[in-house]
């Protein structure tokens, strides 16, 4: 029997949610990805949260949860399908480390308070990329009424993100984070081809 490392993730992050409703928000200071300058005098910031913060969503709105599980589901599945659950973990992890990165050091440039960072967003928009490199003629509705190419889904959402991001539209979101997230996935993808053995 296959172990999914897609169904893991998630069983692991529906877990870490149940955690933090128990502990009421505690989990999120050492965790959640802090920025680099200190918020009030006191710095926040460790190196695990570039990891950790992926696991860590909002409790006072479940659909965080959700929305990020689904496209988990969605697209991971498919990926760890061809690619087996490495490449999927990989692809995943490289996302959520550079979606951090850029979050810690993006948004000040454009003047955003600083303020802590939660949820695995940016590992989906890498497997998001991914999906739509692997399988760009497949079609999504994910969250538009019309279905759509996976190729244009993933060119329009990351457009949307950019422009949101730098406009500072819609506060509490962290779009930049979103397009690191893409990176990580464009990077891990790029590796994957430059090793491929040429025939």
């Amino acid at each position: 029997m296959k172990i999914s490392a897609v169904k893991i993730l998630v069983a692991v992050n529906v877990l870490v949610f149940l955690l933090q409703r128990q502990s009421n928000g505690a989990l999120d200071v050492p965790f959640a990805l802090w920025p680099l300058q200190p918020i009030e005098g006191q710095s926040y910031f460790h190196l695990w949260q570039i990891v950790t913060y992926a696991f860590l969503h909002s409790t006072d709105n479940i659909s965080h949860l959700l929305f990020n599980m689904l496209g988990l589901w969605m697209f991971g599945e498919e990926i760890e399908r061809y690619l087996g659950p490495r490449r999927v973990l990989a692809c995943y992890f490289a996302s959520v480390v550079t979606a951090a990165l850029t979050q810690l050091f993006v948004p000040v440039l454009f003047g955003a308070p600083p303020a802590p960072t939660i949820g695995a967003s940016g590992g989906v928009f890498g497997l998001l990329l991914a999906y739509a490199v692997m399988f760009p003629h497949r079609k999504v509705a994910v969250y538009f009424l019309i279905p759509m190419p996976t190729w244009l889904f993933a060119t329009l959402y990351a457009g949307l993100e950019l422009f949101l991001g730098v406009t500072g539209s819609q506060s509490g979101v962290a779009h930049f984070a979103h397009l690191g997230g893409m990176v990580g996935s464009a990077l891990v993808i790029t590796q994957w081809r430059l090793a491929r053995p040429r025939r």
